[in-house]
């Protein structure tokens, strides 16, 4: 008889034929005390999904999840990872082919931004004071260095650590480098100039 644990883990066939994808992508989900808390995606197929988060649910919990660019999901909790969990997802063979699509997409696009990121003007707020915020609800003030479609520098006196999700603005993104006077931060998707313009009011360097 096999147990529990055993039925949530994903088969040889779905090993064989999902291929993970690393995607950045953030999202919220739901474990069975109906608490909600928000995510990042470390890498995902149809089939599985690895989540980074400070709350790490137990093996064998549902979990509900509303990803950005992928919607719901939902699934089961195979095992805890050091920050965050994995979890198979459990849909139906219509779904997991449309998430497969989606994550195509994601990929595609992914790569194709990387050089386009590089590309971006960095431009100088008009006002450069903002606010930080972390996952956990802490708030920081901090000065705008510059900006781009892609990203920020900016000056301030805490680090939060590589990978931290934060909000700047209503722009939500990560932290991806630290230097002496501050943290660059990477938006979770690009934005387009005029949402830029309408948060910082920004002008040109």
């Amino acid at each position: 008889m096999r147990s529990a644990a055993f039925d949530t883990a994903p088969s040889r066939v779905e090993r064989r034929s999902f291929q993970r994808v690393r995607v950045k992508i953030y999202g919220r989900f739901m474990l069975e005390d109906r608490t909600e808390h928000p995510c990042q995606v470390v890498d995902m197929s149809p089939g599985n999904v690895a989540l980074r988060t400070d709350r790490i649910g137990e093996p064998g919990e549902r979990v509900i999840a509303y990803i950005d660019h992928i919607g719901r999901v939902e699934g089961v909790i195979t095992r805890r990872l050091s920050d965050g969990f994995a979890m198979t997802i459990v849909a139906s063979d219509r779904k997991k082919d449309k998430l497969a699509a989606q994550l195509t997409w994601l990929a595609n696009k992914h790569e194709l931004d990387l050089p386009e990121d590089r590309r971006h003007e960095r431009v100088s707020p008009r006002n450069p004071m903002g606010v930080l915020k972390l996952i956990d609800g802490r708030q920081y003030q901090c000065r705008i260095i510059d900006l781009s479609l892609s990203g920020a520098a900016i000056e301030i006196e805490v680090k939060p650590a590589l990978g931290v999700q934060v909000t700047l603005g209503t722009m939500r993104g990560q932290v991806v480098r630290h230097f002496d006077e501050g943290i660059a931060v990477e938006f979770a998707v690009v934005q387009r100039p005029e949402m830029l313009d309408a948060a910082f009011h920004q002008k040109p360097s």
